[in-house]
């Protein structure tokens, strides 16, 4: 191993160039692998964007047409590649209008680089043209913030930035580059950073607290297996399938955690939470061991908490260990990531099946599919329900696209019936709940996988929030398909009215533009459909197209989305109706 005098002496031996910090910015992310930033130029960060043009063989910048379209294509970049999204502002304005895309990937754990230009050093605090403290505003929001003042500590910083970012339980780091530093020149020497003093990503797994989950999972009469993203951040996906075929343990996904595993696996018996399944919510106060793998007891998974699985020994397999006792108590705790957790408990867990606890699931489906789900897939009535619109998109992809949605009744009938073969397919906004997110996330998913298809599932409430991006789409050929589910109102909250203020519908009626109209603007192919007798060829063309496409479809103004847990409440309350 070498000293820390070696290593400065390796360092100061190799070679060095002289360069101006903002092309040391350039030199850093192509040190870290990145080819593609997604931005909006100003004052503050121009002398960065000069260089970048120099380095556009190398680094290509896309243009959104909002600071926040860019930090949600950052997103649906990461969560779709596995690799760290990197966005691009200015000062001020530019700047804090990256804070919903932070807040939004600190929540649900996104690794992202973001970059603000700031005024010079000498300017900070004076109130300066377009200065703000973007450092004090987005510390609750980011996993780190730094603020570079001087061009020598950019390659240090940069390297730190992008280590933390994806490192453990990964999140969104923002750097400020204050403009005397972008012009500044340094002797540029970059070393990719392997790890920071009191910063432990991955704590060790305690082999006790292994032995412990097992002897809990050999003995259980009615084990159940709550999955989150972690599985999927922690590349455990094979492993999870492993110990779910081994144990013969049925298992239910969070929002973030749909993909995971085959939506159509047997043991895979659907959604908890607020708006999933009837089962696997009943059936979490009836279970005798819960095991949550990369989750974090969201309330939204959980409703009230004084209820939640009391009956239950809780095993808690989590690499954050603010998440643990944070919210459930876990009479097993096991520090570490999912995928390193499972391949220790593998070997411990005897084989098994628990064919009459697996069947109660099955039971409660049934219930489910007769009350709710018949009517949402195959309804009678005349007008279009979002859920056969979601049914159609599955047939015509063979359930291979990635999913993209916003925020509201769309976004929860999406993760109750889309289907997924492959992991990092379903895209949402999970903590945060940000209308808005799909279109923009969209566009970075389809840059993050070429080679699939990206079909944005979007509200007509959302996605007027950031209908700009249509231009980002076409200016870059982006052959990302759009479903708008268009029912003229907030629907979700409109939902809430009807059923606890009395269908008071206080601003929730919505009187919108000719989206179809809006799309041909910026050269998108548009088809709008009204009734079910063209649903499924429209369906089809859009799946065919090789660009982008545009389709509103006019679903049931007053349709609600069940089952539902009403707020507060325990997840044994759950309305079906």
């Amino acid at each position: 191993m070498q000293t820390v005098k070696e290593k400065k002496t390796a360092k100061a031996n190799k070679k060095s160039i002289r360069i101006s910090g903002a092309e040391a910015i350039i030199h850093c992310l192509l040190a870290e692998g990145v080819d593609l930033i997604y931005g909006y130029p100003g004052g503050a960060i121009m002398p960065v964007y000069d260089e970048l043009y120099k380095f556009q063989d190398r680094l290509e910048h896309i243009l959104t047409r909002h600071e926040q379209g860019a930090t949600h294509a950052a997103q649906g970049y990461a969560r779709v590649s596995g690799r760290v999204g990197v966005a691009m502002a200015t000062s001020g304005p530019g700047a804090t209008n990256l804070v919903t895309g932070l807040a939004d990937a600190q929540i649900d754990s996104t690794p992202m680089v973001c970059i603000t230009g700031q005024v010079p050093r000498h300017l900070l605090g004076s109130d300066a043209f377009q200065e703000t403290d973007i450092i004090g505003i987005s510390t609750p929001v980011t996993k780190w913030n730094y603020q570079i003042t001087k061009a020598s500590e950019i390659p240090e910083i940069m390297a730190k930035a992008f280590y933390i970012a994806r490192s453990g339980r990964p999140g969104p780091v923002l750097i400020d580059i204050t403009k005397n530093a972008q012009f500044e020149e340094i002797d540029f020497v970059y070393e990719r950073c392997k790890k920071v003093r009191s910063y432990q990503p991955c704590p060790k797994t305690n082999p006790e607290e292994i032995k412990n989950a097992a002897d809990l999972i050999n003995n259980a009469k009615k084990p159940f297996i709550v999955y989150g993203q972690g599985v999927i951040l922690g590349h455990a996906e094979t492993q999870l399938k492993e110990f779910v075929e081994k144990s013969g343990i049925p298992a239910a996904w969070t929002i973030l955690g749909l993909s995971a595993m085959d939506t159509n696996h047997p043991l895979n018996v659907g959604m908890v939470g607020m708006h999933g399944n009837y089962g696997p919510n009943m059936l979490t106060n009836e279970c005798d061991v819960l095991i949550a793998i990369g989750m974090r007891f969201d309330d939204r998974v959980t409703g009230s908490l004084d209820t939640y699985a009391k009956q239950a020994k809780v095993i808690h397999l989590e690499i954050d260990p603010a998440e643990i006792n944070k919210n459930v108590h876990a009479h097993v705790p096991v520090l570490g990531d999912a995928r390193t957790s499972l391949e220790l408990l593998l070997p411990l867990v005897k084989k098994n099946k628990h064919q009459s606890w697996v069947n109660k699931f099955k039971e409660y489906h049934e219930i489910e599919y007769e009350t709710v789900i018949k009517g949402d897939l195959h309804p009678t009535k005349e007008g279009l329900t979002m859920g056969e619109v979601i049914e159609e998109i599955n047939i015509a992809s063979d359930a291979k696209a990635v999913i993209v949605t916003d925020v509201g009744q769309h976004q929860m009938i999406a993760c109750r019936y889309a289907k997924f073969k492959q992991s990092k397919s379903n895209i949402t906004s999970g903590g945060l709940g940000t209308m808005g997110f799909a279109l923009p996330a969209a566009i970075g998913a389809k840059m993050g996988a070429e080679e699939r298809e990206v079909v944005a599932i979007i509200g007509d409430g959302g996605y007027q929030m950031t209908i700009q991006e249509l231009a980002t789409i076409f200016q870059n050929k982006t052959a990302v398909k759009i479903v708008v589910l268009n029912n003229e109102h907030l629907g979700m909250v409109r939902q809430w009215q009807e059923l606890f203020f009395e269908s008071r519908y206080a601003s929730t009626v919505m009187t919108n533009p000719d989206f179809v109209k809006i799309a041909e603007g910026y050269h998108i192919e548009a088809m709008r459909v009204k009734e079910r007798k063209d649903l499924k060829q429209a369906v089809a063309t859009m799946m065919a197209s090789k660009d982008a496409f545009f389709l509103e479809v006019c679903v049931e103004k007053e349709d609600n989305v069940f089952p539902m847990i009403p707020s507060g409440a325990s997840v044994s309350d759950i309305r079906l109706k």
